[in-house]
């Protein structure tokens, strides 16, 4: 395929939404995002890249307001500590773009969605979602950790309780009929990768500090 042809896509994405692949999506974040990516964030990136592009294949797939709260806040979690910070807003843009998301779109829809939770106990945020959501959504993890970060927001919602315990889980899932298990296990993972990337984050920031005190030392 063209570099002509792939530019073309942007334009035409209801045309060629089919022959959008991977590989395409990787050419067209590149060149709008033409930086090297510090080993930490590759995978992540290159991961939500993969799942974007996917879902747009998907026939019954469409962009609901907790899928964008999802992607928003996710991208956000998993990129804390990313150097240098300036360059985080065109990472999510060319992220959004290379896989034919609106990226003012995602991020108005999710803003907007955060705002309207704000101050709220869970049973609230439960009917509120209900009400939102009025379809069968198509399951993703990116929405349902969407749905998960807005009921973690209410003032009575207990972070630190196993997932599988966490009764408003089973509740809405049950309600959207969405699947539990599926549900269960892609939140924890996330809260587990948080978690490891953390880690990761601290061992760097140890490395790094141990290797400058290595030269001032040298150099004294």
């Amino acid at each position: 395929m063209s570099q002509l042809t792939l530019k073309l896509l942007r334009f035409t994405y209801k045309e060629l939404k089919e022959n959008l692949t991977v590989s395409d999506s990787k050419t067209l974040f590149h060149e709008q995002f033409p930086f090297v990516i510090p080993g930490l964030y590759k995978r992540i990136v290159d991961e939500m890249l993969v799942e974007l592009n996917l879902l747009n294949h998907q026939s019954e797939f469409s962009l609901d307001d907790y899928f964008c709260v999802g992607l928003t806040q996710t991208f956000s979690e998993l990129t804390k500590g990313y150097e240098p910070k300036e360059h985080l807003e065109s990472l999510f843009s060319a992220l959004c773009n290379c896989t034919n998301f609106k990226v003012d779109e995602i991020n108005k829809a999710s803003t907007k969605t955060i705002n309207e939770h704000q101050n709220k106990n869970l049973n609230d945020s439960f009917e509120q979602i209900i009400t939102n959501i009025s379809n069968k959504p198509y399951y993703s993890r990116i929405l349902m950790l969407g749905i998960f970060k807005i009921l973690a927001m209410a003032n009575d919602f207990k972070d630190n309780e196993d997932i599988k315990k966490i009764k408003i889980i089973s509740d809405i899932t049950e309600k959207l009929d969405l699947p539990i298990s599926r549900a269960e296990k892609d939140i924890s993972i996330y809260r587990s990768s948080i978690k490891r990337i953390e880690q990761a984050r601290e061992l760097l920031r140890e490395t790094v500090l141990a290797d400058r005190k290595k030269r001032e030392d040298k150099n004294k």
